[in-house]
This record gives C-alpha cells, sequence and structure tokens, in this order.
C-alpha cells in the first residue's frame, strides 16, 4: 500500500520464493534490484495490506537488494486471510518477527535497512527492538505504534472529525453486539457463519478507513472500491490486530525506544494524517537519540511527490552514510 508514485522505473524480482515458516503457513517473497547492493527489506502496510510491483519502485535498483514479501494471510501468502477457515491464531507481531528473521537467514543477511509505511511502521519498530543487531538503519513512514490509545482514536475518537462517516460505520453494528468496543463488534460481524454478514462488514470498515485516512484536500478513496475478497483479508486482519493492540505491551514501542540509540532512524509524518496523530511520530523521536523526523505538511496517510522524494532520500543518505551517522534533531 502507499506506493502509488515511487520515483524509480518498474523493474522485475532477480529470485522469488514461498518460504516455508512452519505453523502451516508460506510466505511469498521476492529480491530485486542489485544482488550485491545494500541490503533492504520492506514491511507492507495494514495489517492485512500485500506487496506489489510498484513497491520495488521505491528502491535505486543499482543501490538496493530489496527483499519485498507478503506478510503471513496476506497477498500471495499461504493461507490466505481472505479465507474465513485460515487459522489467526499463528499471525501475530511476534510469528511476523520470526518470519523475517527466516528471510534474513534465508538471504544471509547479517544487518538490513527497514522501510516500512503505516502498519510496517509498528513492526518495524517491534523487529528492531527484538533484534537490534540486525538492523542498520529504518525508514518508517507514516508512523503508528498500534496501541491501545491508538486503536481506541483510530476505531472511535476520530468519529469527532468526521460525525457523518462514522455514523454510518457504528450503525452497522447490529444491536446485539452493541455493548462491545466497535474494533471488537466488526472482529465478530466479520466472523460470522453468513457470508453476506462478512462482507457487508469488510466493505463498511473499509469506507471507514477511506474516510478518516487524511484532511488534505487531494486525498482519494480507495479501499472501499478493492475487490470484496481482497476488502474481507484487509478488514480481518486489521480487527485481529488491532483488538489485541498489535500483540504488544500497551505503548511497549514507545517505552524501548531508546533500545534503539545508535542506529539510525529517519520518522516521516503527514501533518493532515488525523488517523494517525503526529504526536506518536513525535513521542519515538523525542525517545530515539539518534532519530530524525520530517512532518510533511500538505500529506494525510501518505502520497504525493514530496513524500516519495523524502523516502528515497532517507534510503539514500543511509546507505551512503550509516556509518557515520549524526543527530540532528
Amino acid at each position: 500500500m502507499f506506493d502509488l508514485v515511487p520515483r524509480f522505473d518498474p523493474i522485475e524480482p532477480y529470485a522469488t520464493g514461498m518460504l516455508d515458516i512452519g505453523d502451516g503457513q508460506r510466505v511469498c517473497w521476492e529480491a530485486c534490484g542489485n544482488p550485491d547492493g545494500q541490503p533492504v527489506i520492506y514491511l507492507h502496510g495494514g495489517p492485512g495490506g500485500a506487496s506489489s510491483p510498484g513497491a520495488r519502485r521505491w528502491f535505486d535498483p543499482a543501490v538496493f537488494r530489496a527483499v519485498l514479501f507478503d506478510q503471513r494471510g496476506c497477498g500471495q501468502s499461504l493461507p490466505s486471510a481472505a479465507d474465513p477457515d485460515t487459522d489467526l491464531s499463528v499471525n501475530t507481531t511476534a510469528h511476523l518477527i520470526s518470519d523475517i528473521e527466516k528471510l534474513r537467514d534465508l538471504h544471509q543477511v547479517e544487518k538490513w535497512t527497514i522501510l516500512g509505511l503505516s502498519w510496517g511502521t509498528t513492526l518495524g519498530l517491534a523487529y528492531a527492538q527484538a533484534h537490534p543487531k540486525r538492523v542498520s538503519g529504518l525508514v518508517l513512514a507514516l508512523v503508528t505504534t498500534t496501541s491501545g490509545r491508538e486503536v481506541e482514536w483510530i476505531t472511535e475518537g476520530v468519529g469527532r472529525i468526521f460525525p457523518r462517516e462514522w455514523e454510518r460505520f457504528a450503525s452497522a453494528v447490529p444491536d446485539s453486539l452493541r455493548g462491545l468496543p466497535i474494533v471488537d463488534a466488526y472482529s465478530a460481524l466479520l466472523s460470522d457463519p453468513d457470508p453476506s454478514i462478512r462482507q457487508r462488514a469488510a466493505h463498511e470498515w473499509c469506507v471507514w478507513e477511506d474516510a478518516h485516512m487524511s484532511l488534505g484536500p487531494g486525498h482519494q478513496p480507495w479501499l472501499q472500491f478493492e475487490a470484496p475478497k481482497s476488502q474481507f483479508r484487509f478488514a480481518r486482519l486489521v480487527t485481529h490486530y488491532w483488538r489485541h493492540h498489535g500483540f504488544l505491551g500497551e505503548e511497549q514501542l514507545i517505552r524501548n525506544i531508546a533500545v534503539l540509540d545508535g542506529i539510525p532512524g529517519v520518522l516521516i509524518h503527514g501533518l493532515y494524517d488525523v488517523s494517525s496523530p503526529l504526536e506518536t511520530a513525535w513521542r519515538l523521536h523525542r525517545g530515539w537519540a539518534t532519530s530524525e523526523l520530517h512532518v510533511i505538511d500538505d500529506m494525510g496517510h501518505g502520497g504525493g511527490e514530496k513524500f516519495v522524494d523524502t523516502v528515497t532520500t532517507a534510503l539514500h543518505r543511509l546507505a551512503e552514510n550509516g556509518d557515520k551517522w549524526t543527530e540532528k534533531r
């Protein structure tokens, strides 16, 4: 997701595969760019998004050896969360961190840079804090930590800014589920045995996601126009992760951010991002001595030439100067 205007020309991967990661799961991966280049891994958004051919274009193919993959249940990884019978108990942040390590071993990478977008920033922070010796730098754009506070805001609090859209979102919940947090209510609807109930819930979830992404005048909705199968996969995994607060302790990633001191980091966030307010990126930056924060003043939750330039410039700076990184706060 959020790879609509990348900088570099389209390329094909030089290697692809399906990695058996246990638990009956196989992760679809690809490697592109320069096989002898700077190792970098791409962590897509969601939870429930996927990688794409466009995501390859974030990386200068002369400079980077980029590994991209579809997280468990996503994209071409199997089994798909779009199948309502797929077990999500083996789909947690700890499982995804383990998958990234298995991919690192497969590709014989000692350290790599992380590019994470949206949910990928939560996953990137969690991975880096678990394995700091395996990370040479992080570029984290559209920053989230999936804390309970953030989940409550994005599913309920932000309705104060979009009351009409939130009323539609909430009214899709039947009376029998009204006592639950709305993310739990939608999770229940997405597990209903009636396929029509599941699909309506997935569509309404995607309509709400489109509504709160940005206050920017150029924002264009897109999730509500995705195929029903993609909407269901997305909504099912988002609610699974959000109702468990990313399977992390409350504010764990902010509390432990000093673990990353000494590792270069660039945080990139939009001023008009109301679904993921700037506060989270600010707090991470203030606690992470070797980080920079770039606020894009005409952007919401992704998009635009300035955003693309900021991400790709940060990747190049890390590739060229990561071992000489100095604090610029």
